[in-house]
């Protein structure tokens, strides 16, 4: 049984119980903090909230690239008993300024980079602007004097806490778990944000499942390099592992291939949380080419040789990660099949969950050696989930989920709470899907993506592209309907175009080519009847989510 415990104090405990231990560093840098400073940071920013007189209950916005400084925020202001509104630094300025106003955040901590592009005089609510990175005051209001209270700041925490602050200081706000804790802005691929409300259960729903399941522990080491703006680098790179007293490592910089490598090998994680873009890329990049030559093709044609093979690969992709992680765990998106039935084969540690930030976010996990392969794991044992259709087993239906981690709504917008959450309390997520009795969810594709064929057959193009990405010369794909028949928009891999010194006029014979290689493993109401190149990447979400709808029509 996991016990939900209050979210405030669980960090209140933590913070007292782990104060000598480190809980921040920040990748190449030489500035680590203890729990007792990061506590002591936490306290300093709650006297500034005070003084300028924002209440509990009060929203406080956060735009800026991971840092130390980012995490410092998040924790005070959730801590104090406000409303945290993390915004993506992706996002462009008019979405920033947007997000900020409808939120009615009325102090907002800023990268500077990111300032030179908002119009102080378009935020509405705001009382003051903080530098994340130098802490001057960026914007004040009349009338606040934000500036003269951030220079008395030392000098009234000197004369509150006289001998100096303490873990016996510790002491943060009583606020029910019903409470708003966080409003998280969907960037989403339908064009429009929501404010989604997740409340201290929600998010203490998520951290308390991965105690309760040891994801993280004391002193273990957490490579963090997945946004923490999103509800999935929040849970469980920050919120998580700060509950139970693990050091965590910010990259602080883009996960390119090589950084991210070099970050893995020197912090050596217990736990490695990632999209499945990151093992697609090793897999295509790496091992793919590799086990594709003529000789290591014959190689693992022969029974105990392939093993051995396997085995080596298995071991080289561990030693990639650090080499001292339990498991991997893949979210944010479905794995590729084809990268996934490899892992499975070659016995790699990993498992797929499936979430949403309407659940901040996890609805589904399983630990890697109970792990399905197709499937994303099992609905948590603090949620509950169905399929919408006469055979849940067998026929793809839409898939709902209520349970504590379920969201309260979306902000100010009743009208999409009620399109989403039905009388019943069950969140429909729009995504297809089969279930097993025990809980087990298998996802098909989005409910709004599905094409219907001529025939009357439910057509996925997610499951089409992640065949069709895995072909010669295809960087990204997305699969339409155009008059009835299924067209592939491809933008090619380049780097492997120049490298076998295929012209563009060869181009459009090199992607017939794939077409008939893709028509070969698809069900033939899945074949491609063309394929149009694109002459640039496709433009996505600040999560890197295609936006679909800008190519469907």
């Amino acid at each position: 049984m996991i016990e939900i415990k209050n979210f405030i104090k669980i960090y209140e405990r933590s913070f007292i119980e782990n104060w000598d231990f480190p809980a921040l560093s920040e990748f190449g840098r030489n500035n680590n903090s203890t729990y007792g400073q990061l506590a002591e940071s936490v306290a300093k920013t709650h006297l500034l909230f005070e003084s300028i007189g924002i209440k509990p209950g009060r929203k406080i916005a956060l735009c800026g690239k991971d840092s130390a400084d980012w995490v410092k925020v998040y924790m005070a202001t959730v801590t104090y008993g406000a409303v945290i509104v993390p915004i993506l630094s992706d996002f462009n300025p008019m979405d920033i300024t947007h997000i900020v106003n409808h939120s009615g955040a009325e102090l907002l901590f800023i990268s500077d980079t990111i300032w030179e592009h908002i119009d102080p005089e378009a935020l509405l609510n705001v009382k003051g602007v903080v530098s994340l990175e130098k802490k001057n005051v960026l914007h004040e209001a009349s009338g606040v004097e934000m500036l003269r209270h951030m220079r008395l700041l030392k000098r009234r925490f000197n004369r509150r806490f006289p001998d100096g602050y303490s873990s016996k200081d510790v002491k943060y706000a009583d606020r029910d778990n019903s409470e708003v804790v966080e409003i998280n802005y969907t960037s989403g691929t339908t064009g429009f944000s929501k404010g989604v409300m997740l409340t201290g259960e929600n998010l203490a729903g998520n951290v308390c499942f991965g105690m309760h399941s040891e994801l993280h522990f004391r002193s273990s080491r957490v490579l963090s390099f997945l946004p923490l703006a999103h509800a999935y680098g929040c849970a469980f790179d920050m919120l998580t592992p700060l509950a139970v007293g693990s050091h965590i490592t910010l990259l602080c910089k883009t996960p390119s291939p090589r950084v991210l490598l070099k970050a893995l090998a020197e912090v050596r994680p217990n736990l490695v949380i990632c999209v499945p873009l990151i093992l697609e890329k090793i897999y295509k990049k790496q091992i793919l080419p590799m086990i594709s030559k003529g000789a290591m093709r014959w190689t693992l044609a022969v029974p105990f040789l392939d093993s051995l093979i396997y085995s080596k690969i298995r071991k080289k992709l561990i030693d990639a990660f650090g080499g001292e992680f339990e498991e991997v765990i893949v979210g944010g998106a479905p794995l590729n099949h084809e990268v996934e039935e490899f892992l499975q084969k070659i016995k790699f540690p990993f498992t797929v969950g499936y979430g949403m930030t309407e659940c901040g976010p996890l609805i589904s996990y399983t630990p890697w050696r109970e792990f399905i392969v197709s499937s994303s794991g099992r609905t948590l044992p603090i949620m509950e989930s169905k399929v919408d259709s006469a055979d849940p087993e067998h026929v793809p239906g839409e898939i709902c989920v209520r349970g504590i981690n379920r969201m309260k709504g979306y902000y100010k917008n009743p009208e999409a709470t009620k399109s989403v959450i039905d009388s019943e309390g069950w969140l429909h997520t729009g995504d297809m899907g089969t279930r097993n009795p025990d809980g087990t969810l298998f996802i098909r594709g989005r409910y709004k993506t599905m094409i219907l064929s001529a025939s009357g057959q439910n057509i996925y193009p997610e499951e089409i592209e992640a065949k069709l990405n895995n072909m010669p010369f295809v960087a990204e794909s997305l699969v339409v309907d155009r008059d009835g028949k299924l067209v592939g928009l491809v933008y090619p891999d380049y780097e492997a175009v120049d490298k076998l010194g295929i012209s563009i006029s060869d181009m459009d014979s090199a992607m017939e080519n794939v077409r008939k290689e893709l028509n070969k493993i698809v069900a033939p109401y899945e074949q491609l009847a063309k394929i149009i190149l694109m002459p640039n990447e496709f433009e996505k979400t600040p999560k890197r989510s295609i936006k679909r709808y800008l190519y469907t029509r």
